[in-house]
């Protein structure tokens, strides 16, 4: 036995003749504490003051512009007060329902997208047949109880709601060509029917708008973003071959562009104004009321306010607004980043572009740095429908702010 192999317990028959083993035991797992769930979960906190505080300043601050811009040109018509008159009950208004949609469930616009994306085709469509706006372009409508307002306004909003909605309902939507196509006929459809009856710039900014939202959702952002930069490059042919040509109202516009004093008695009167209105106001302005170019720059309390801000306000003015903009492109590219789902970061990064780049553009209007069209300064310009859209959009936006992520 002394040459005998020793084997595991289990297979030795004679494993009782040597001392007995100890039998090996398995080691014990050590009890872990139980793990927080690590779910995403909202936590509501407080409107985003910052943001809160510079739409409230842009307001107030355009209310007493558009006083200051027009009372001469009103009194002229009898009224001083009349666009002053005007102008505090649709900003009283707007912020009445401003507030209500900060503290509004905005989830609740989610299975309403559809439907306001159909009342505004049906509003867009009324434009065609009985829209309103001074020579060949219809911008408006009148309607019982509502009264006359701009159905592109509300357009651009459905916009931002249904392309939030679909993307978040149908994920891959913007991952396959068949995808995009459907997202792009949602954006094309209102940019055409906005186009059609002459409303070119807004169809412009109309498009950009579905354009960002479907790159930043779509893994293809740089193709999308060089189809981009095509179709701009497009609309820049587009406007040279008018204004070499001769062929139509928007290449003079370009020519004048180019060289306002080329027509300075007509299409580049008002490029030339509000050059001289921003050149007056030198560092610090002429002060509130003391415009002399107000009385010359056609709709100076509309599209061509910045101009009568830098007189009245400076360089230090202008640089004020411009920063005010800044403030609100800046909180609410942050609302949309920390925004709890998709629908409600899509549609916060949709109203920031929409609003940010309106006021870009119709200040490089102003300045000439692109060719003159109809644009209006959100919250500070003349305009009831477009502040109240604005405003309506911003209480959404800070409703958004109110909701974090924040791991349990």
């Amino acid at each position: 036995m002394a040459g005998k192999m020793r084997t595991h317990p289990a297979h030795d028959e004679y494993y009782d003749d040597y001392p007995e083993a100890e039998p090996q035991r398995p080691k014990l797992m050590k009890r872990r504490p139980a793990r927080e769930p690590s779910a995403e979960v909202r936590v509501v906190g407080s409107v985003d003051y910052v943001l809160l505080f510079v739409v409230s300043v842009l307001v107030l601050f355009g209310i007493v512009m558009v006083f200051s811009a027009s009372y001469m040109t009103a009194a002229r018509a009898g009224d001083p007060f009349h666009f002053l008159q005007r102008s505090i009950p649709f900003a009283a208004v707007g912020f009445l329902v401003m507030f209500f949609l900060s503290n509004f469930n905005y989830e609740l616009i989610r299975p309403l997208s559809t439907l306001l994306y159909g009342i505004s085709i049906g509003l867009l469509v009324l434009v065609l047949f009985i829209g309103e706006g001074p020579g060949n372009v219809a911008r408006w409508i009148t309607l019982p109880f509502i009264g006359r307002f701009q159905p592109s306004e509300v357009a651009r909003a459905a916009v931002i709601f249904m392309l939030a909605y679909m993307i978040e309902r149908h994920p891959k939507l913007p991952r396959t060509l068949s995808g995009l196509a459907f997202l792009s006929a949602i954006v094309g459809i209102v940019v055409a029917l906005i186009a059609l009856p002459g409303g070119f710039t807004v169809a412009i900014i109309t498009a950009a708008i579905g354009l960002i939202m479907i790159a930043i959702a779509s893994p293809y952002f740089w193709r999308l973003a060089a189809l981009g930069g095509i179709g701009a490059a497009g609309v820049g042919g587009f406007l040279w071959w008018q204004y070499v040509t001769e062929a139509g109202f928007r290449g003079g516009r370009f020519g004048v562009w180019l060289d306002p004093f080329s027509d300075r008695r007509g299409l580049g009167y008002q490029t030339i104004q509000s050059l001289f209105a921003i050149a007056s106001g030198e560092w610090f302005g002429l002060g509130i009321g003391n415009s002399r170019q107000a009385t010359f720059v056609p709709e100076a309390h509309n599209d061509i306010i910045f101009a009568i801000i830098v007189e009245e306000l400076g360089f230090v003015g202008g640089v004020v607004i411009l920063t005010l903009f800044a403030l609100f492109i800046w909180r609410g590219i942050i609302a949309s980043m920390r925004a709890p789902d998709t629908f409600s970061a899509m549609v916060a990064l949709g109203i920031v572009f929409a609003i940010g780049f309106q006021a870009i553009i119709n200040i490089a209007v102003v300045t000439n740095t692109i060719p003159n069209t109809g644009v209006n300064l959100p919250f500070i310009s003349y305009g009831g429908t477009s502040l109240l859209v604005s405003m309506a959009l911003t209480g959404i936006l800070l409703n958004i702010s109110r909701y974090s992520v924040q791991k349990k």
